[in-house]
């Protein structure tokens, strides 16, 4: 346009416009970002910490309500199984047992190289109904030609020999006490000072397979702080005979106390051989489970 008051007014207009255009726009970006850290900022960070506080509580409950390893049932030991809990067993001061025989516990003792406490509750071999459920248990593991009687004979043999193994263990633990009770929970117990592992006998599912399904839980859960309590007490009552093997306990000592628990005489010469069988028992364990010698 050539120069006038029309060029000097659309000038002076387009000016205004262009100003007032970038001021609002500016005005806009301002009021936005005051809005994100005034609405949305504080949305994010109360979502981020209630995510943390979720996640933080179901950590907890799975601390302390859900197992950290499960082993199904199996026919043969499971080498993974033994490895995790030889290494709990390593690592502890304190070796809590509540099983049948003890068998197994002795065996472990003898291939670790550390000093422990152990305390072992076990059936009583003078009641006759503290291994009817085992019986049972191993009952529907059986053939129909099987019966009862003969297997309630194999059960107090194991309990002999795993009560000869206790001995030849002593020399591993500070002290033994052995805890007999005539009414023995089917579920086998193994507690340490950082875990618990519950073998779970009593799982019917498991019932075709030696080696029934098992749970592990760390210190700290409630299964683990429900266990200990309930093995002390049991441990503990006065409904159970308690007896102490030392590493001072010597043979002739070890064949009274055989006595005493099982009321059956225990000569010399029946001695060796339940150290022979429990050695051999020894072996053959040490061997499917992969634990060395």
């Amino acid at each position: 346009m050539d120069a006038g008051a029309g060029k000097t007014l659309l000038t002076s207009l387009g000016n205004g416009t262009l100003i007032s255009a970038v001021v609002g726009f500016g005005q806009t970006l301002i009021t936005a970002s005051a809005s994100q850290r005034a609405l949305v900022t504080p949305v994010i960070e109360e979502s981020r910490r209630a995510m943390e506080d979720l996640s933080a509580e179901y950590r907890s409950l799975n601390k302390e309500f859900f197992p950290t390893h499960v082993f199904e049932a199996t026919t043969d030991p499971d080498p993974a199984f033994n490895r995790v809990l030889m290494t709990d067993l390593d690592a502890t001061r304190q070796y809590f047992f509540r099983g049948f025989s003890g068998r197994h516990a002795a065996a472990r003792l003898l291939l670790s190289r550390t000093e422990r406490e152990l305390r072992a509750v076990i059936a009583d071999p003078r009641d006759a109904g503290a291994i009817s459920g085992r019986a049972r248990y191993l009952l529907r593991r059986e053939a129909g030609g099987v019966d009862l009687e003969d297997i309630q004979s194999r059960l107090d043999e194991e309990i002999h020999i795993g009560l000869a193994g206790l001995f030849l263990a002593r020399g591993r633990c500070a002290q033994v006490d052995i805890t007999v009770i005539a009414d023995p929970p089917l579920d086998r117990l193994e507690m340490f000072d950082d875990s618990v592992w519950v073998t779970l006998y009593s799982d019917i599912r498991g019932a075709t397979k030696l080696y029934p399904r098992t749970l592990r839980f760390t210190a700290g859960s409630f299964l683990y702080n429900m266990e200990r309590a309930e093995f002390l007490r049991v441990s503990q009552a006065r409904s159970g005979r308690q007896f102490r093997i030392t590493p001072a306990t010597t043979r002739a000592d070890f064949l009274a106390l055989f006595e005493k628990i099982t009321g059956s005489a225990l000569t010399p010469e029946h001695f060796r051989e339940l150290e022979d069988k429990f050695h051999a028992f020894r072996a053959e364990f040490s061997a499917a489970a992969e634990l060395g010698s």
